[in-house]
C-alpha cells in the first residue's frame, strides 16, 4: 500500500499526543504509516498481526485510536474489533477503530461497521484523508472521556446522597455527628465534608421569639415591666 505523504499539517488537540495503534502485517505499509503519523504528532504503537493487536487493545491503558488492517495473520481486523467491543465497558477505555483494507465492496463496509468499527478506509490510503479521520477520532475519544468523567462525578454525588439518607449517629445533647472514623463533628462540618455544601445560618421566628424572651428575662428592668404587663 502506498501512502501519499504530500499533505499539510493539521492542528493537534491537547498537549499530550494521541496514541495510535497501527496493526498492519505488510512491513512497508506499516513503516510508511508510522512515519506519517509520527510526523504529525501521534504516539504510535505497532502490531504485525491480529493477535498482537488484540493484546495491545485489551491491555492496560490501550491506545486512543486503532488502525486495523482487515487481512492479518492469526486474527483478522474484524475479529479484533469484535473482541474489543464485547469486553465489559468497565474493563477497557473506548478505542476509536478505523478499518484500513483493500476491500471496498458495500458488503465489506457493512460487515466492518457491524463488527464495531468507527470508520472505514480503502487502500491505497490518502494521507490527508487518513489524518482528517484521525482528528475526527480524537474528538470522539475526547468526548467519550468527558462523558465518562461526568458519569463518574454523578455516581459519586449520588453515593454521597445515599450516604446522607442513611441513619446518622447524632448526639442527643450537642447534635454533633459521628463519622465512619468514630470522630464527632458539627453537623454542618460533616455535611460539608461529605457533599461540599455550606450552610448560611439564620434564625427562625420561633427561636427569635424565645431569644427575645430570654433577653427580657435577663434584664431586671425589662423583666419587671414585662411582669407588670
Amino acid at each position: 500500500m502506498d501512502v501519499n505523504t504530500t499533505t499539510t499539517d493539521l492542528p493537534e488537540y491537547g498537549a499530550a499526543p494521541t496514541r495510535v495503534l497501527v496493526a498492519e502485517d505488510d512491513e512497508k505499509t506499516r513503516a510508511a504509516l508510522v512515519i506519517l503519523l509520527q510526523r504529525h504528532g501521534f504516539d504510535v504503537t505497532v502490531a504485525n498481526d491480529g493477535q498482537a493487536a488484540l493484546e495491545v487493545l485489551v491491555g492496560e491503558n490501550p491506545p486512543h485510536i486503532a488502525l486495523l488492517d482487515w487481512e492479518m495473520p492469526h486474527l483478522d481486523g474484524l475479529h479484533v474489533c469484535r473482541a474489543v467491543r464485547t469486553l465489559p465497558k468497565s474493563y477497557y477505555r473506548y478505542t476509536y477503530v478505523v478499518m484500513v483494507t483493500a476491500r471496498d465492496q458495500t458488503n465489506d463496509v457493512l460487515a466492518a461497521f457491524a463488527a464495531g468499527v468507527d470508520d472505514f478506509l480503502s487502500k491505497p490510503v490518502d494521507a490527508a484523508q487518513l489524518l482528517a479521520r484521525l482528528r475526527c477520532g480524537e474528538r470522539v475519544v475526547n468526548l467519550e472521556e468527558r462523558c465518562q468523567q461526568r458519569i463518574a462525578d454523578l455516581e459519586k454525588a449520588l453515593d454521597e446522597v445515599r450516604q446522607l439518607k442513611r441513619l446518622l449517629p447524632i448526639c442527643m445533647y450537642c447534635k454533633k455527628v459521628r463519622d465512619d472514623g468514630d470522630y464527632w463533628q458539627e453537623i454542618d462540618a460533616y455535611i460539608h465534608a461529605q457533599t461540599g455544601t455550606d450552610f448560611s445560618h439564620g434564625i427562625c421566628p420561633t427561636c427569635m421569639a424565645l431569644a427575645l424572651k430570654r433577653e427580657l428575662l435577663d434584664d431586671p428592668v425589662a423583666r419587671a415591666e414585662w411582669k407588670n404587663e
